[in-house]
């Protein structure tokens, strides 16, 4: 791609979904195009960022943008944080009530496959899971719950890789148990969350580094708006909120949006 077409698609996804791409690291583009531009048939990258350009077709700039979505992070990532994560979810659940969980910009499923294997082990019951992505490439994915070998070797442990999944050819399917436990929904982070209901939990780790600094804030404001009054919102243990949340006492990473805090 030429620096034009380059800045191009940059903008297409920062407009439209409000993410960071940096046109300085070129091949990294190019890794993340080039398989958009293989499955709609283009014989090169450029091929592709000009039908975009010329003809906005609503389905190839969908397919452009969600090619830069966040990347799907390994099972298990911070297993500490998300254990007691599980165990205060557990908690909250023993007192009769439903616990509602969003996982946004869920990948390929590990994170919230993680969580749901956790409840799992410790037979917790009562917690819906809720997940989402900007790509529905990525959650048809996630819904198949297939994963390749080097995939699993990503967090999962054996024991886990052998409680949890069942082989299939060379690759491990997740049971549908866990599959089941999850229910899925496209949704851009940049558009006010609707018709989704309220959450006692988000876990949102290492999701906002992917998009602009100018659109972290809006995306924030999105994730407290679906938050319930003390809802909590879970970060990366080293990731800041920032102005309208309020950080839990000694659980790094952990936020409640201000106002919900005060109403609860």
């Amino acid at each position: 791609m030429t620096p034009r077409e380059r800045d191009f698609v940059a903008a297409l996804a920062a407009s439209r979904a409000g993410l960071d791409v940096d046109v300085d690291h070129g091949y990294r583009m190019d890794s993340r195009l080039a398989p958009v531009a293989r499955r709609e048939g283009y014989a090169a990258i450029a091929d592709l960022v000009r039908a975009v350009r010329d003809r906005s077709e609503s389905r190839l700039v969908q397919a452009v943008v969600e090619a830069f979505a966040p990347p799907a992070p390994a099972f298990f990532r911070d297993p500490q944080q998300l254990s007691k994560l599980a165990d205060e979810l557990g908690a909250r659940a023993k007192g009769g009530e439903t616990v509602r969980v969003w996982v946004p910009a869920c990948g390929a499923g590990q994170e919230v496959y993680s969580l749901a294997m956790l409840l799992d082990e410790r037979r917790i019951e009562g917690v819906e899971l809720f997940a989402s992505d900007l790509s529905e490439r990525r959650l048809e994915a996630a819904r198949a719950g297939l994963y390749g070998s080097i995939e699993v070797q990503q967090g999962l442990s054996a024991r886990r890789l052998v409680r949890h999944f069942s082989n299939r050819d060379e690759a491990f399917l997740l049971a549908s148990r866990l599959r089941e436990a999850v229910r899925w929904r496209r949704m851009n982070l940049i558009d006010a969350p609707a018709g989704v209901g309220a959450f006692d939990v988000i876990l949102c780790r290492g999701v906002l580094p992917a998009f602009l600094e100018t659109a972290r804030p809006r995306v924030l404001a999105n994730l407290a708006q679906a938050l319930r009054p003390g809802g909590e919102l879970v970060l990366g243990a080293a990731e800041a909120a920032g102005p309208g949340f309020q950080a839990r006492d000694g659980r790094p990473g952990v936020f409640a949006a201000e106002g919900l805090a005060a109403a609860a």
